[in-house]
This record gives structure tokens, sequence and C-alpha cells, in this order.
């Protein structure tokens, strides 16, 4: 019969790791409560009609978020994991840099929309075909942010 004594290092380590993603808060990505147009109008009420279309104004949707999404989101949890390993299991530091990386995925699904194509009316009004992006308001607007519990 073996016997063992100690291990007080190792169980104070594991502790440690357990307190580090015991809590780790929860990460908002988007168009965040305080981003606003300067006539005062919420960003997210107009990514949403973007999103979403507004038949009867004769806008079309234009699905940046959710074809962002469906392209992307296979790939989060292996980066996640990885950026957790990577940062010593230190959860809110993995959250920052995740929202970061999703965040400038949500931009490119802006950059990269196309279709449908705005209509002649708009292509005048703004100057160009690109749809999505007039003011630069929408794609800047785009944030992240980390709540530690």
């Amino acid at each position: 019969m073996a016997t063992m004594s100690g291990g007080q290092k190792l169980e104070a380590a594991l502790r440690a790791m357990a307190q580090k993603v015991e809590n780790p808060g929860t990460l908002r990505i988007g168009f965040l409560e305080n981003a606003r147009y300067p006539d005062g109008k919420p960003v997210a009420m107009i990514a949403a009609i973007q999103e979403f279309g507004a038949p009867a104004r004769g806008i079309p949707p234009r699905p940046f978020f959710r074809n962002m999404i469906s392209a992307k989101s296979g790939e989060w949890p292996n980066a996640i994991s990885g950026l957790l390993k990577a940062n010593g299991l230190d959860a809110a530091k993995t959250l920052a840099q995740t929202g970061s990386a999703i965040a400038g995925q949500l931009r490119q699904s802006i950059v990269d929309l196309w279709e449908p194509p705005l209509a002649e009316s708009t292509i005048r009004r703004k100057g160009h075909s690109k749809p999505l992006i007039d003011t630069g308001v929408l794609i800047n607007s785009i944030d992240f942010e980390v709540n530690s519990k």
C-alpha cells in the first residue's frame, strides 16, 4: 500500500485555475445602447431595419449580421478554446479578444455585402452604390462589451 502526502501546491493551482473560469462574465457584440446617429436615432434600430428590411418603405433585407454569424460562428469555439489556453485561462481577457475579433468579422460582413443592390434614387443621393455604407456611423458603431461577474 502506498501513501502520499502533500499536494497542497497542486490543490492551490487547481483552485486558482477554477476561479479564473468559474465566473467569466458575458460578452455583448453589435450595436450597443449608447450608439446613436447625429440626429439621435439609435444605431441598433437602423441596423435592424437594414438586417430585416422594411418592405412598406421599400427597404429590402440586407442580412449582414445573420450572414456573418452563419459563416463564422463555427470557428468561434476552437478560437475561444485556443485563446483560453494562450491566456492561462483568463476568461475576461479571452472574452475581450473574442469580442474584438467578432466585431471585426461583423465590420467585414458589411464591407462584403453588395446584394441586394441599392435603388437608383439611393445611388444618386449617396453618390455610390455600396449598400450599408453612407455616413460611416453604422460600421463605426460596431462595438463589444465584456461584463465580468
